[in-house]
Formats: structure tokens, C-alpha cells, sequence
């Protein structure tokens, strides 16, 4: 993998040279480029659980992290109301994989951002969820999220950024195509 000192040529954050080093290396060997991502998720009693993120494998190499991630349910929604719940970090997800596209996008391009905002909607019909229809998805039928970008770049610019990030997020990619799950259950016993 490419060195990520820290260069001269920071835009919007981003260490410029840094990114094009990475996406070298990984165009000169794509295992360089392989990530995989691991999360373990505790019960912690009614709605409430914790998972924990302790690293991720980058070109075949372990790398440690240390995060712990709370979520419950509203109490309108039989929970505690102790954190976000699954939906909301659902939108959470999406919105912070494109954001990342919008700032690489528009530092690569030499775009220094003032400021952006990404607003995601959804709506659920708890009949699908609580099983009472079967008619009734369990998750959302369409998902709305709206970009409000400000910075030097002219309005072509940001569009063909938006179509770079619809082409290239993997959080957008992934809730906007099926993704294979694959569930194996385990009972202790």
C-alpha cells in the first residue's frame, strides 16, 4: 500500500498525493486493494444491542481498530430510546460512504468545498416488519437523499461528481442492488 505521510497538498482534508498513491498501488496490484470488513453485535436486553469493531483486513494484513456502536429503539417502538436505531445508522452508513465520494471527488478535481449536506428519507410500514401483511414490504419501498454542496467548483463539475459517486459508493451500490446474505444459524446448547 502507498505511504500516507501527510504531503503539502491537503484539499478539503485530504492528502491528495496520498489517494493518487493508494489508487496506484491498487491498479498496479488489485490485492492491494481488497478490504474486508467484520462486526460483532451483542444483546444487551429489549431493543438495545452493541456491536463492536475491532479491525479490519486491508491487502491480506489485520489492521486493529476499537469502536463500540450502540443502538436501541425509540420508546414509541417498544425500546429505550438509549441511541440511534438500526434504520438511522442504515441512512447513517449511506450518507457518510458518499460523503467520502463527494469530498475525494471534488479534492481530486482541485475543488476546495465550503460545506456539504446530505439529507436521506425513508418511510416504513410496520405491517411488513410485524408480519400482519404479507403484501407489505418489510423495508423501505424508495429511499430519497438530496446533496447540498458549496465550494469553487462549477455546477458541471458537481454533477459529474454526483455521477461519480452514484457509479463508485459502495454503500450506495449496496442498497441500491441486492446484495446476497447469507444467514447461518447457531444455537447454543
Amino acid at each position: 500500500m502507498a505511504d500516507t505521510t501527510q504531503s503539502m497538498d491537503l484539499i478539503n482534508g485530504i492528502d491528495i498525493a496520498a489517494l493518487a498513491g493508494v489508487a496506484e498501488a491498487v491498479a498496479a496490484d488489485p490485492a492491494e486493494g481488497k478490504v474486508g470488513f467484520r462486526v460483532t453485535t451483542d444483546w444487551c436486553g429489549a431493543t438495545a444491542s452493541e456491536t463492536r469493531i475491532e479491525g479490519f483486513e486491508l491487502a491480506g494484513k489485520h489492521v486493529p481498530r476499537n469502536f463500540t456502536v450502540r443502538v436501541d429503539e425509540p420508546t414509541e417502538l417498544l425500546g429505550g430510546d438509549s441511541a440511534p436505531n438500526p434504520q438511522e445508522y442504515l441512512m447513517t452508513a449511506l450518507n457518510a460512504c458518499i460523503m467520502v465520494g463527494y469530498i475525494a471527488g471534488a479534492s481530486m478535481r482541485g475543488i476546495r468545498l465550503d460545506s456539504v449536506e446530505i439529507e436521506t428519507t425513508g418511510e416504513l410500514d410496520l405491517r411488513g416488519f410485524l408480519g400482519l401483511d404479507p403484501q407489505v414490504p418489510a423495508g423501505y419501498e424508495v429511499l430519497r437523499y438530496t446533496v447540498r454542496i458549496k465550494g469553487d467548483g462549477t455546477p458541471e463539475q458537481f454533477r459529474e461528481i454526483h455521477e461519480n459517486v452514484l457509479a463508485t459508493s459502495p454503500n450506495y451500490f449496496n442498497v441500491t442492488r441486492p446484495v446476497p446474505v447469507e444467514a447461518t444459524l447457531e444455537i447454543a446448547g
